[in-house]
């Protein structure tokens, strides 16, 4: 079976986009959210964009966006996914899914058993479930903030293409494939020298450690 699928998320530099294609990454995730340390503009994001083409899968990551956004950010862009990471509904998923006829990746939040359950209303419109931390009810963003949730909620899950994020890092993403299984990670946050700004040495650490604790897959 292949190995564990690795994304780093939240990319925003040149040498850092660099550094996740050298360390042998699957994705480079993109941030549109304003509200968020690691957003970008549209101008960086064809930079980028440019770099990236042919060389590692474009995930462009949004927040409750709207159709004229999901515009801008597509045509800058040119990702390979899209990555919805608000409140999104089952409805809307399937919207932006047919609009764009590119693979969709939806976020759930995740404090508790029922979560996980729930995910299920998501599963014939998007193509990957994401499992991340819930914030707390006052965040000002939906994600990225280094919160880790009981991985022993996602043993033995087995409800389709899915991947583990939240609060992830060089330290401990081994043990959270063993824990759970799973055959995707993502990292945002733990790869970070301080908030929003991505540390080249972490990514290439998280990379290799995500490769040795999946190895088994």
């Amino acid at each position: 079976m292949a190995g564990v699928i690795v994304k780093i998320c939240g990319l925003s530099t040149l040498p850092t986009l660099e550094a996740t294609i050298a360390a042998g990454a699957d994705m480079a995730g993109f941030v549109f959210f304003e509200k968020s340390p690691r957003h970008i503009t549209l101008e960086t994001a064809r930079e980028l964009g440019r770099v990236a083409q042919g060389r590692i899968a474009k995930v462009a990551l949004t927040v409750d966006a709207d159709d004229d956004a999901l515009d801008a950010i597509v045509a800058a862009l040119a990702p390979d996914l899209l990555q919805l990471h608000g409140r999104e509904t089952r409805e809307r998923v399937a919207a932006v899914k047919a609009r764009f006829r590119l693979p969709v990746i939806k976020a759930i939040g995740v404090a508790g058993a029922a979560d996980v359950s729930s995910a299920a209303a998501f599963r014939e419109v998007a193509d990957i479930l994401l499992f991340d931390a819930k914030p707390a009810p006052n965040a000002a963003v939906p994600g990225g903030a280094g919160t880790v949730f009981d991985w022993e909620l996602m043993r033995g899950y087995s409800g389709g293409d899915w991947m583990l994020s939240g609060g992830l890092d060089p330290a401990n993403v081994a043990e959270a494939l063993r824990l759970t299984g799973a055959p995707a990670v993502d990292v945002s946050s733990g790869v970070e020298r301080e908030r929003g700004v991505k540390d080249e040495a972490k990514i290439a650490a998280f990379v290799a450690a995500a490769r040795k604790g999946g190895a088994f897959f």
